[in-house]
């Protein structure tokens, strides 16, 4: 068994999740249904200055949560860009005030499908209604609100995650200094789209799905469909090549490669820890976004709203989310008139690299930061 990971000076510590309770009715954008109440769970890093101007908010991807730096005190995980956020690292919690929440339809504590449903005392299952990245930025700034954060000093998120930020600078343009887009796209292509549909039909085609079980098979193939997506042919052929994997059980009756062990594991380690519903959800979300769409399918115009200044983001190998989609974040910025940094980095791990410590990403965003910072 390995040795729980104890923090380092470079780590925001031992962390605890908080929630707060909105007892008031929440109306959404796509679905017929409104909720009555909501709940979100989310943790903090650093320290909010005098000025409550120092506040980074992190938004999350597909399958993240509110847990993203730090030891969980009585789990021992580990946060999912504990590398990017803390002490001296790239998102400097000696500088900055971090907020990072689980979205509304999580499975993390956020109110969403597994929570009860007051009409029937069940979990809403699929009765949850559609949630869209409009309705996340509205709660995420009632939570911004319930903390006393008028304006934070940057939105920060990776694929969807940069979705939300790029919604956040569009609607509430006067509470966002800035923005930070990282593989991510104005909208999805129908490719992308397409990759999300097959996902959910694993899911929803699974037998134990219909027979209102946990598809345990559905949601590992739906895992192993989208894992292979974010990664790159290049970075797979590097890191697999055509190798079997070692020490296979004997009742193996042939060989297994080592990518398909890997894509196993990763499907099967999901099943534990995500709700199908929210997978479904999360991946409807993700088709829906197009921010233009308000405004005739006019980006530039979209973003005339905005004042905030942008950081934009995309990686060599990301086909899901490639550069050219973050080539027409920019050129919308630019045509809009809004103040807009951009880079490319050279990687190799495809769409997983927003997450990946790479010493000129983490250096841009480092640099990047420290202006705001300085700049307070």
């Amino acid at each position: 068994m390995a040795t729980p990971k104890t923090p380092d000076e470079h780590s925001v510590g031992y962390v605890e999740p908080k929630s707060v309770r909105f007892d008031h009715k929440l109306e959404l954008a796509r679905a017929e249904t409104s909720l009555p109440h909501y709940e979100l769970v989310y943790e903090t890093y650093g320290t909010l200055n005098e000025q409550r101007n120092n506040a980074i908010l992190i938004c999350h991807a597909l399958s993240g949560d509110h847990h993203a730096a730090g030891i969980h005190r009585d789990t021992g995980t580990v946060g999912w860009w504990d590398n990017c956020i803390g002490p001296g690292k790239p998102i400097d919690t000696d500088r900055f005030y971090v907020l990072s929440l689980n979205n509304l339809g999580g499975c993390s504590g956020s109110t969403g499908p597994t929570s009860i449903n007051p009409d029937t005392n069940q979990p809403y299952g699929g009765d949850f209604p559609t949630v869209t990245v409009p309705d996340w930025v509205n709660t995420q700034k009632e939570l911004a609100d319930h903390l006393g954060i008028e304006r934070f000093a940057a939105v920060v998120g990776g694929s969807l995650g940069g979705m939300q930020a790029m919604q956040w600078a569009i609607d509430y343009p006067e509470r966002v200094a800035n923005a930070l887009l990282i593989a991510s796209a104005p909208k999805l292509s129908a490719q992308n789209i397409g990759f999300n549909e097959i996902a959910r039909s694993a899911i929803e085609r699974d037998p134990d799905f219909i027979a209102g079980e946990t598809p345990k098979t559905g949601l590992a193939l739906a895992r192993m469909i989208g894992h292979v997506t974010y990664l790159s042919e290049v970075g797979m052929a590097g890191k697999f090549g055509r190798k079997f994997q070692e020490n296979q059980a004997q009742s193996t009756k042939e060989p297994m490669f080592a990518v398909q062990s890997y894509l196993r594991y990763q499907g099967n380690k999901f099943v534990d820890r995500f709700d199908p519903h929210t997978y479904i959800l999360m991946t409807k979300s993700l088709d829906y976004f197009d921010p233009a769409e308000a405004y005739g399918g006019d980006l530039v115009e979209t973003f005339r709203r905005a004042t905030a200044r942008f950081l934009v983001v995309s990686f060599t190998s990301d086909w899901r989310f490639s550069p050219q989609r973050s080539a027409e974040i920019v050129d919308a910025l630019i045509s809009a008139g809004c103040s807009v940094s951009s880079a490319v980095v050279e990687s190799a791990d495809g769409h997983d690299s927003f997450l990946l410590d790479s010493p000129r990403y983490f250096e841009i965003l480092r640099n990047y930061l420290t202006n705001v910072a300085d700049n307070l």
